[in-house]
């Protein structure tokens, strides 16, 4: 039994290593994706904010004509 787990555990397995190293490369990815898109998003936020109150002024709703959501 111990054998078996310091095969599984301990074994340097090339499959294994460049699997891991796949992964570890894949996780650097998608974590620098995240930095940038939540700059971006952040970005976008702030000019949503700056620019929020001309937006909705630009809008004219009229309530009186709305239809109801179709569910």
């Amino acid at each position: 039994m111990a054998k078996a787990l310091l095969g599984y555990v301990g074994g340097s397995d090339p499959r294994l290593l460049a699997e891991m190293r796949r992964l570890q490369q894949r996780v650097q990815d998608l974590e620098s994706e995240l930095g940038r898109i939540q700059s971006e998003n952040d970005a976008l936020t702030a000019a949503a904010a700056q620019h929020g109150d001309s937006l909705l002024g630009s809008m004219d709703l009229d309530v009186s004509q709305a239809e109801p959501a179709l569910t």
